[in-house]
């Protein structure tokens, strides 16, 4: 459970005259941390209250194997070939997740919750499993997508049993848009909100500054860099130390690869910073094709996603990073090498 709460960017703060106020809760399997600043107390509790109840209703909706929750529901009916109800704000995130789909060639992909249960990682107490190669082609060969999915009139279906939802990549990236959202009709103006590493920024402090937030080093229980935050823009990692287990000393991670079923871990993390309409779930999303697709083509993933700031960490520990990202990026626990990718 301890690797569930370690977050992938550490949020670095600063002290000064007047204390912001910070509520931390725990959702989607991990630690969350609302920071609000520049308004009363009460006027802040109330505003991070609201939206921890609706991350905590979120979460719960988006289980992917707890029963009851709507992503069950919809994939038992996937199962059956059957349509099942699905809600409008969840019928909206499958179809942007559908476009990301379609940019990543299906490196990332909502749609492979089959494969990730095949190496048991829905478990909350998740142990070393082998899936059977016999097993594992077959679904790997169905290629389960978003694609094979149909959204219409609050219905929701499958053309392929094999689809099973997770959102484990883009639960997080969405989650910060909504409390984004909600803060701001608030009336909050600064606020930083942290889900598992998945960080996004309203405004800046109270003060003036800009929020900075730590990346964490992949190997160590600290930050490895900084790096300043603007409004509105996202921040998140995929790495190959949040959830995994190892056999025979390898190491496999939550990470499956939609093209071959594999675990491997080929890099220790890849960071992704969004801005613009749809940070929070860039931000999310684009670091599973970046990690997928390693340093020689990361850049492209990253244009094809929308996103221009990107950081990976081979399983060398030496560092990737785009020429824009390393402008702003501040080192503090510096690799020995460190490469310049094109810049996407």
């Amino acid at each position: 459970m301890r690797a569930l709460a370690l977050a992938a960017l550490l949020l670095l703060s600063a002290c000064g005259a007047r204390e912001p106020y910070r509520q931390e809760a725990y959702a989607f399997g991990t630690r969350i941390e609302v920071t609000v600043d520049g308004v009363p107390e009460a006027d802040a509790r109330r505003a991070v209250g609201s939206v921890l109840a609706d991350l905590d209703a979120l979460h719960k909706r988006l289980h992917a194997w707890q029963p009851g929750s709507e992503i069950v529901a919809i994939n038992d009916a996937f199962a059956r070939g059957e349509p099942a109800p699905v809600s409008a704000d969840l019928a909206d995130l499958l179809v942007r997740s559908r476009a990301l789909e379609a940019a990543s060639d299906g490196l990332f992909s909502p749609a492979i919750g089959r494969l990730v249960r095949l190496w048991g990682f829905h478990a909350d107490n998740y142990a070393p499993v082998t899936p059977g190669a016999a097993e594992l082609a077959a679904l790997v060969g169905a290629k389960p997508r978003l694609s094979d999915v149909t959204v219409q009139g609050g219905r929701i279906t499958s053309s392929k049993p094999q689809v099973a939802l997770d959102l484990g990549g883009v639960a997080k990236g969405w989650a910060l848009e909504r409390a984004y959202a909600r803060l701001k009709a608030a009336g909050v103006r600064s606020a930083l909100v942290n889900i598992g590493g998945n960080v996004i920024a309203l405004g800046q402090k109270a003060d003036g500054s800009p929020w900075t937030v730590g990346i964490r080093h992949p190997r160590r229980n600290e930050a490895m860099a900084s790096v300043e935050l603007s409004d509105g823009e996202a921040i998140g990692t995929s790495g190959d130390y949040q959830r995994y287990f190892e056999v025979g000393g390898a190491r496999h991670c939550h990470l499956v690869d939609p093209r071959d079923g594999n675990t491997g871990c080929a890099l220790q993390a890849a960071t992704v910073l969004a801005s613009g309409a749809g940070a929070g779930l860039k931000s999310d999303a684009a670091s599973k094709p970046l990690y997928f697709a390693g340093p020689k083509q990361a850049a492209g993933y990253a244009r094809r996603m929308g996103v221009r700031d990107i950081l990976l960490v081979d399983g060398a520990g030496e560092a990737w990073l785009s020429p824009s990202f390393a402008r702003r990026i501040h080192w503090l626990v510096k690799p020995a090498v460190v490469h310049t990718l094109e810049q996407p």
